[in-house]
């Protein structure tokens, strides 16, 4: 199981960084891994992916230029930094992974692994 951390309360135009840790014996150079959000009332969206098969990365438009994904193969580590942040980036932050390595665009297609999530609330 995936575990998140770095949620939180912050100030439009603040900054954020989402950290998803993955258990021993995970090989996160063999996973697509990113992560998806959930706001009250909305569907679940893909917002960022990396690949493992040449470290790609990818966004959804809404967070294109704001949002960084990055993986630390050696923590087993994959970060979002996310900056500029909007009231409309609330949500529940989910990491996700799924086995080979493909992103689809900024979405980690049928994720075979998810963290719990953690909350990111963004005030005006």
């Amino acid at each position: 199981r995936l575990v998140e951390s770095g949620g939180g309360l912050v100030q439009t135009g603040g900054s954020l960084k989402l950290s998803c840790a993955a258990p021993s014996g995970f090989n996160l150079d063999r996973e697509a891994i990113g992560w998806f959000r959930q706001a009250p009332g909305k569907e679940r969206e893909g917002v960022s992916c990396i690949s493992s098969i040449d470290g790609t990365t990818y966004y959804a438009n809404s967070v294109k230029g704001r949002f960084t994904i990055s993986r630390d193969s050696a923590e087993k580590t994959v970060h979002l930094q996310m900056t500029s942040l909007k009231p409309e980036d609330t949500g529940h932050y989910y990491c996700a992974a799924r086995d080979g390595g493909y992103c689809r665009g900024h979405i980690v297609p049928n994720p075979d692994y998810w963290g719990q999530g953690v909350q990111v609330t963004v005030s005006s």
